[in-house]
């Protein structure tokens, strides 16, 4: 007896402790999501009353598509291209139609706050005072992709590749133009914002790129699919909303 007691005791702790835990989210992302969702979490979590923690895996977009086909454990994905979302559905790894494009961005080019370099559109970037700019790797990158995109719209992706620098993701180009190790770079204004050793030295015509949308979607193999739907529903909410358009974003209609 007393041993089917000490048992019962020990399964009833084991019970216990499992009700305490709590799911924990992976969600990839745009690196350009970071301050915004950073934000976001305390805001879930604090809701979710101990429930649900959120962990993020932030990077390039195309890096994040290649680590979910290769099965990495993702309950969520928010892409910086839509192209990357679309590769994952038509692939199987995100359910057709539980996807749906969260918000807008547009991109910008930046140069250190002491720059004093005379920037007003991409064909002045072939100056001999520019030695130096910095683009996510367009393979991987989407901010990079639209960069070349504007480039080549202007007849310049050639012409600049002696002083063209690839970067991992738009953050790392955001670094290179904030320690000086590039004279230009190609990132979204909402990075641009996040930004004091920067400043934007203008806007890259919106003409000249494919339009800037981050979809966002429930991977299939999630093994928390009614929490990984209450976070999505909570990014979709007008308070999440409101949290990416102060840090520039903009909500699509579509």
């Amino acid at each position: 007896m007393l041993i089917m007691a000490g048992c019962a005791t020990g399964s009833n702790k084991k019970q216990q402790n499992a009700a305490e835990t709590p799911v924990e989210l992976t969600v990839s992302a745009a690196a350009s999501l970071t301050d915004a969702l950073e934000q976001l979490k305390s805001l879930y979590e604090s809701k979710a009353e101990g429930d649900v923690r959120i962990l993020y895996n932030f990077g390039a977009s195309g890096a994040l598509q290649t680590q979910i086909e290769e099965g990495a454990p993702v309950d969520l994905f928010l892409s910086a291209a839509t192209k990357n979302m679309k590769a994952l559905v038509d692939g199987g790894y995100i359910e057709e139609g539980q996807q749906s494009n969260l918000l807008g961005n547009d991109l910008v080019v930046v140069v250190p706050t002491d720059s004093k370099l005379d920037l007003a559109a991409v064909q002045d970037l072939q100056g001999a005072d520019v030695k130096r700019i910095a683009i996510g790797i367009p393979e991987s990158v989407p901010a990079g992709s639209y960069a070349k995109e504007a480039l080549e719209h202007a007849a310049m992706w050639d012409p600049l590749q002696g002083v063209i620098v690839q970067a991992k993701d738009v953050r790392q180009v955001l670094s290179y133009v904030e320690t000086g190790n590039a004279d230009v770079g190609f990132v979204y204004r909402t990075d641009a914002m996040s930004s004091t050793a920067s400043k934007v030295a203008f806007a890259v015509s919106p003409d000249s790129y494919t339009p800037i949308r981050y979809p966002v979607g429930i991977v299939k193999a999630t093994e928390h699919p009614e929490e990984a739907a209450a976070f999505l529903e909570f990014l979709q909410s007008k308070e999440a909303l409101d949290v990416f358009v102060q840090y520039g974003f903009s909500v699509p209609n579509s």
